[in-house]
């Protein structure tokens, strides 16, 4: 189990796929608004000057002494939906982010955003 405590820890460390392949750096997490429990990262991956942030569920993620492996192959996570690296998420976004990785989005019942960043 992912402990949200240890959040802050993970960043900057690698982000790979289930075979080690290194996919990125991770940026930052995104927590369920309904659970507050850690459910996705934005990874920086690209180039130094044309770096990008992408998203990856922490669904069944592992931490290590320095990276974090993620349930996704690097090809399938290097194609999701991205942002800037100074951007924000936009609300209406939210939901390519989940039919990307074919998870089910569950806004709130007023229409709130399912994920926060932390």
């Amino acid at each position: 189990m992912i402990h949200p405590a240890d959040v802050r820890e993970w960043r900057e460390c690698a982000v790979v796929d289930p075979d080690a392949h290194k996919i990125g750096v991770l940026e930052a997490v995104y927590v369920d608004t309904a659970t507050d429990e850690p459910a996705m990262a934005t990874v920086r991956i690209g180039l130094p000057t044309r770096h990008r942030l992408v998203f990856v569920p922490l669904d069944d993620a592992v931490v290590g002494p320095d990276y974090v492996k993620v349930g996704y192959a690097k090809a399938l996570v290097k194609e999701a939906p991205s942002i800037g690296t100074d951007d924000v998420l936009p609300a209406d976004q939210e939901a390519g982010i989940f039919k990307h990785y074919g998870l089910p989005y569950r806004p709130g019942a007023g229409g709130e955003r399912q994920l926060a960043r932390r």
